[in-house]
């Protein structure tokens, strides 16, 4: 198991605070402090944390984490693929500014013994937990993010799924007018994803609200996202406003864009080649073009390569 990562690892906060952003966020805080006064006179309950805000997580009991070098937040922020808002990775957080995400909801349904819907006030109600997590991305480049959220699990535990849910099937927003780029054609929207239920079920599976201490930002996935980092990014649906349990194999976005180049599993795995590139090495965002060698599940093989025992890993990529 790996370690804890060390603090004097962690990148600064001064090297990605800049004053037009303390200035926000304490405007924010100073507005955040004059209505929980009044709140707490009418309900205990503590604010939902707006975007700058800090979010409290408990330090990872579960011991998933890594001792490698974080990707500073400039880059986790600005380096992204979300193309309902661009095509363009340095494109979306420009994109995404001014993103609304209350109200939010997420339906949780389909082969469950008590469907509910979850508004997202009570999604960060959940135990949050400090995950540091490897993410690769299949066009061969890889971050190392501190991600806040709690295992999916929980939450599917609170719907009891039933003997014949085999697969857990996601889905994110359709809203074209506050994900603009759904106005065209370049995927089929909304975007779909899915997992086998014993993925979904694996304690490192996480419902995502936050990262580096802070609310999630609209261009990462706002406001939870689900995050998976044995496989390729694009498997961590993002802005999620729908989880359905069901008996087969549900569709998935890329796999029915481009079933021969992006598989249902698309576990992380340095011997199966995309069809147009290599996947044998990564290069890590902020190391420059250094290259280094793909681990096979992204690294975390000893605790799920026994999800696929037994299973042609080539065959079922």
């Amino acid at each position: 198991m790996a370690e804890k990562i060390e603090g004097d690892k962690i990148t600064d906060r001064q090297t990605y605070l800049n004053r037009r952003t303390f200035m926000r966020v304490a405007a924010l805080a100073g507005t955040a402090t004059a209505t929980t006064l009044l709140y707490r006179r009418l309900n205990p309950r503590p604010p939902v944390p707006v975007e700058g805000q800090k979010l409290k997580a408990a330090s990872d009991a579960t011991g998933f984490s890594t001792t490698e070098q974080l990707t500073p937040i400039e880059a986790i922020t600005n380096y992204n693929n979300f193309y309902e808002f661009s095509t363009t990775k340095d494109g979306v957080a420009r994109a995404a500014k001014g993103f609304v995400t209350r109200p939010w909801a997420v339906e949780v349904g389909g082969l469950v013994h008590a469907p509910k819907v979850f508004d997202i006030d009570e999604l960060l109600k959940f135990p949050l937990e400090d995950r540091v997590y490897r993410l690769q991305c299949v066009e061969g480049w890889s971050m190392v993010i501190p991600w806040i959220g709690f295992p999916l699990y929980k939450l599917l535990e609170k719907v009891e799924p039933t003997s014949e849910a085999r697969y857990v099937a996601f889905e994110t927003l359709l809203d074209p007018k506050r994900m603009p780029n759904q106005q065209g054609g370049v995927l089929d929207w909304p975007y779909v994803e899915g997992l086998r239920l014993d993925e979904a079920m694996h304690p490192l599976t996480i419902l995502a609200t936050g990262l580096y201490d802070e609310v999630l930002p609209p261009q990462d996935g706002a406001p939870v996202r689900l995050v998976v980092p044995w496989k390729y990014g694009f498997k961590s649906i993002k802005s999620v406003v729908k989880i359905t349990l069901v008996a087969d194999e549900p569709p998935a976005t890329w796999n029915i864009q481009a079933p021969y180049e992006y598989g249902f599993y698309s576990n992380v795995n340095p011997n199966v080649p995309h069809p147009r590139w290599s996947q044998a090495t990564e290069r890590r965002i902020g190391e420059g073009l250094v290259r280094r060698k793909t681990l096979l599940f992204n690294g975390y093989a000893d605790q799920v390569a026994h999800l696929y025992q037994g299973m042609d890993l080539v065959k079922n990529f």
